[in-house]
C-alpha cells in the first residue's frame, strides 16, 4: 500500500484473438448456421477521428461528448492467413513459412498477439476533444516493440509555453523520468517525444545514451533547447531502446507535425490499455476562449505516489510557470493521485501540463500572462482542469487490467485527510475486497479487515459501512435486520460504492480502484510474450 504525502513535488523549479484457431471447415458449416449477431465492426480498425476543432473554438464542449467508437484495431497478425490456418491449410502453402517476418533481435509474438477485449467499463466512444491552438502533433510507427501500430508520439509548442510536471517518486525511476525532472526547472516545454512499448528503465548508462540522443535529435529538428524538450517511454522494464529505430523516425514524426489528432495521440502512447483515453474543457479567461484537452495511458501497475501513468495535458492559457505548477499540484490529490488498480507504482510516472499562451490566430493571449494560480480570472479555467484530470484518471481506473467494476471509496470520520485517505488506500488495495467485488459478494468483513489493517486512528465500536447507499453495519456491528438483496443487487452492477466512517474525526478522503479478476492474471502472466 502506498502511503505517500499526496503533496506534489511537481513544481517546475524543484521537481520532484490472437491464439492460434484451426481455420474454420466451410464445407461443415452450412450457411443457415452462421453465428448470429457477431460484429463486423469489432474487428475494424478505427483511423477515423473526430474532426478538429474549429479556430474560431466556438460553442461549448460538452464533457463526455462522443464522436465516434473507439473501436479496437484489428489483432495484430489478423491478416496473415498462415499465422491463424490449420496444419492442414499450413502445409499447402510451404512458402510462406520460408519468409522472415521479424527483424533481428525482435521478442518473438509482438506483432501477434491477439489484441486484449475492450474494458466492459470503456466509454462508449472516443469522447469529443477541441485542438488546442499553438500544440501540432503527430505520431509514427518506429517498431520499438509493437510493429502493427503507431508507437511515438511528438508534440512540438510554439516559444513561451510553460510546463509543469509530477513525476514518479520511485527509488528506480526511468531515464527518461530523471531527464524530465531536470528540465522542469527550465520552465518551458517546446516539444514533447513519447514512445510505448519499452520504459526504458533499469537500463544503466545506455538508457541515459538513449535520452540524451533522442532529446538532441528532436531539438535538432525542432530548432530549439535540449533542455525544453520532454520524453517519455512505457513499457517492459530492463531492455535496451533500439536507439537507430527512434533516430529514423523522429525525422518523418517531425516532419508530419500537424497532421496528427489527439485520438491517434492517445492511441500511440498505449501499452496493455484497451481503448484511448482523453478529455476536454473549453472555458473563457477574461472573454478568450481557452481549451484544456488532455490524453492518458495507464491500465495495470498503478498506484499513487506523485503520477501513476502517463499523461498529457495542453491548454492555450496564457499562465506562468510557477501558477502552472501550483494548480497541477491543487489537483493531483484528487485526481492522479486518487487511483489505485494493482497497488503497484510504475518506474516512469510521468503527468505534464503545457500551456502554449496563444489565441486560436497564433497570436500572445489579449489578456496578459496570468502569475497568480488565486487570480480571479481563473476561476472557471480551475474548474475545468480539476475535471480534465480527474476524468482521466478515472479512465485508467476504468481500464484497469481485468477489471469488470469501477470501485469508488469514500471514508469519512478520519483524524485527518492523510488519514482517511490512508484507509481508504488500504480497502482499494485489498485483494480480498477487490475479489469479493468481483465475485459480487457482500462480504463487508473484509472492508472491516481492510479498516484495521491500515494502522490509522479509527474507532471499532463507531464504524459504520455501507454499499451502494445501504447501512450494512453501523456502532461496530452489523445492523439489526440487515437484508442482504439489495445489496447484492448493487454489486451487480458496473459502478460500486463503498462509504465507511471509522468515527474518529472530520477527515474524508475518496479513492478510485477496480476490482480483481481472472483476468489481470493473464494479462501480466503473458506481458512479456
Amino acid at each position: 500500500m502506498t502511503t505517500s504525502d499526496p503533496a506534489s513535488e511537481a513544481t517546475g523549479t524543484t521537481s520532484p484473438k490472437g491464439a492460434s484457431k484451426t481455420a474454420p471447415k466451410k464445407a461443415r458449416k452450412p450457411k443457415a448456421k452462421r453465428a448470429a449477431g457477431k460484429s463486423v465492426k469489432a474487428g475494424k480498425s478505427v483511423r477515423k477521428t473526430a474532426p478538429k476543432a474549429k479556430s474560431t473554438l466556438q460553442g461549448d464542449l460538452a464533457s463526455n461528448a462522443v464522436k465516434k467508437p473507439a473501436g479496437k484495431k484489428k489483432a495484430a497478425g489478423s491478416k496473415r492467413p498462415a499465422q491463424t490456418a490449420s496444419k492442414g491449410a499450413a502445409a499447402r502453402k510451404p512458402a510462406r513459412k520460408k519468409v522472415a517476418r521479424k527483424p533481428a533481435g525482435r521478442t518473438p509474438a509482438a506483432s501477434t498477439k491477439a489484441a486484449l477485449p475492450v474494458s466492459p467499463l470503456a466509454p462508449a466512444r472516443f469522447p469529443e476533444v477541441a485542438d488546442v491552438p499553438g500544440v501540432r502533433m503527430a505520431t509514427a510507427r518506429a517498431q520499438i516493440k509493437y510493429k502493427t501500430r503507431e508507437d511515438m508520439l511528438v508534440v512540438a509548442m510554439p516559444a513561451g509555453t510553460t510546463v509543469a510536471g509530477a513525476l514518479t517518486r520511485s527509488r528506480t525511476a526511468s531515464a527518461p523520468v530523471e531527464w524530465c525532472r531536470a528540465n522542469l526547472s527550465s520552465g518551458e516545454g517546446r516539444v514533447l517525444v513519447s514512445t510505448s512499448g519499452n520504459s526504458n528503465a533499469f537500463t544503466g548508462k545506455a538508457g541515459v545514451e538513449t535520452v540524451k540522443l533522442t532529446a538532441a535529435a528532436a531539438a535538432k529538428l525542432a530548432a530549439v533547447r535540449q533542455k525544453d524538450v520532454f520524453i517519455a517511454s512505457t513499457g517492459v522494464i530492463g531492455e535496451p531502446m533500439p536507439n537507430e529505430k527512434i533516430l529514423e523516425t523522429l525525422p518523418k514524426a517531425f516532419d508530419a507535425l500537424g497532421q496528427g489528432t489527439f485520438e491517434e495521440a492517445a492511441r500511440a502512447i498505449m501499452t496493455t490499455d484497451t481503448f484511448p483515453k482523453a478529455s476536454s474543457r473549453v472555458v473563457e479567461i477574461d472573454g478568450s476562449p481557452v481549451v484544456i484537452t488532455g490524453i492518458a495511458k495507464g491500465s495495470g501497475m498503478i498506484a499513487p505516489d506523485l503520477a501513476t501513468m502517463l499523461s498529457y495535458v495542453f491548454t492555450n492559457a496564457s499562465i506562468s510557470q510557477s501558477a502552472l505548477a501550483a494548480l497541477m499540484d491543487l489537483n493531483l490529490r484528487d485526481s492522479f493521485n486518487a487511483i489505485t488498480v494493482d497497488s503497484d507504482t510504475s518506474t516512469s510516472d510521468t503527468v505534464l501540463l503545457f500551456a502554449t499562451g496563444r489565441d486560436a490566430d497564433g497570436n500572445k493571449a489579449p489578456y496578459g500572462q496570468i502569475t497568480r494560480p488565486g487570480d480571479p480570472r481563473l476561476r472557471a479555467f480551475r474548474a475545468a482542469l480539476a475535471e480534465v484530470m480527474q476524468d482521466l484518471a478515472k479512465q485508467v481506473v476504468r481500464d484497469g487490467e481485468g477489471a469488470s467494476k469501477f470501485i469508488t471509496v469514500k471514508v469519512t470520520g478520519g483524524e485527518s485527510h492523510n488519514s482517511a485517505r490512508r484507509i481508504a488506500m488500504a480497502i482499494a488495495n485489498s485483494p480480498l475486497v477487490k475479489t469479493a467485488i468481483a465475485g459480487e459478494d457482500a462480504n463487508w468483513g473484509r472492508v472491516v479487515m481492510a479498516v484495521g489493517k491500515a494502522g490509522e486512528p479509527a474507532e471499532r465500536d463507531k464504524l459504520a459501512i455501507s454499499f451502494g447507499g445501504v447501512t450494512v453495519a453501523k456502532a461496530g456491528q452489523a445492523v439489526d435486520g440487515y437484508y442482504e438483496t439489495p445489496v447484492a443487487q448493487h454489486l451487480k452492477g458496473q459502478d460500486i460504492l463503498i462509504e465507511v466512517d471509522v468515527g474518529v474525526g472530520n477527515g474524508e478522503a475518496t479513492v478510485y480502484t477496480c476490482d480483481l479478476t481472472h483476468g489481470y492474471i493473464s494479462i501480466n502472466a503473458d506481458y512479456r510474450s
